[in-house]
């Protein structure tokens, strides 16, 4: 329902399937997002580069490739709407190699799965893909910890305040901890996740809404949970006056 039938912020999901997780950060594929797109390879750990079967290659998906040999995030190849008459993926694979992209099927090392969304074809592969990577980097994240993690984004709502997008990358988060973010600090009042429901915690890779800043903080901040008011004060302070000094030079 966004204007133009495209997606306009991050969202973040989770998928359960057989127990085995997967965290989806959403990051638009318009090529006016740009920002939005290295923030987004910056916070994850594969990138799922989806390119349209039948389009090849844009400029955005270009600059997306640019984006995570920067962040240094391994890229899954998703090339979607195979179903369509005008499908080619082997001509998507070939302009791939333009950009030093190889995929398995042209012996390099880069998954690559062909798919359709319109009619979930090999979507079970996508995610077969993706946790055969995770495997490879054996990712793994401490939950016995203070929460440490990133904002995906913030926005005001009627009657709720400030809420903030918040993936939780080591540690678990809970409702009552005291966090730092950017020059923010806050409790957590309450924790959503992305079906609605509240929480009383959040572990590691959980996307959750976060209750409990007194104002918006900017996406692709940090957010750490200190110990008490105090020290998270303390923080707050000394980013302020550093962003007031940056500000006025």
């Amino acid at each position: 329902g966004e204007a133009g039938g495209i997606t306009q912020h991050i969202g973040a999901y989770q998928t359960n399937n057989n127990n085995k997780k997967i965290t989806f950060i959403d990051t638009p594929g318009h090529e006016a997002f740009s920002n939005m797109r290295a923030r987004g390879s910056k916070t994850t750990d594969i990138i799922i580069l989806v390119i349209a079967a039948d389009d090849g290659l844009k400029p955005q998906t270009i600059e997306s490739i640019s984006h995570a040999k920067a962040a240094k995030v391994p890229i899954i190849v998703a090339i979607n709407k195979i179903d369509l008459p005008a499908a080619d993926p082997d001509k998507v694979r070939n302009e791939l190699l333009n950009h030093e992209v190889v995929v398995e099927k042209l012996s390099g090392d880069v998954l690559d799965v062909e798919i359709s969304a319109l009619k979930k074809t090999n979507l079970n592969k996508l995610e077969e893909a993706i946790h055969l990577q995770a495997d490879l980097l054996d990712l793994k994240a401490n939950p016995k910890r203070d929460a440490r993690g990133v904002i995906i984004e913030s926005k005001l709502e009627k009657g709720r305040g400030s809420v903030a997008t918040v993936l939780v990358k080591k540690g678990t988060l809970n409702v009552g901890d005291i966090f730092i973010s950017g020059s923010e600090w806050g409790k957590v009042k309450a924790l959503i996740n992305d079906r609605g429901e509240n929480l009383k915690n959040a572990p590691p890779s959980l996307p959750v809404e976060v209750l409990g800043f007194d104002s918006n903080p900017l996406a692709g901040d940090d957010f750490i949970v200190v110990d008490s008011e105090n020290t998270a004060r303390k923080i707050s302070e000394y980013r302020s006056n550093i962003k007031l000094k940056k500000k006025n030079t």
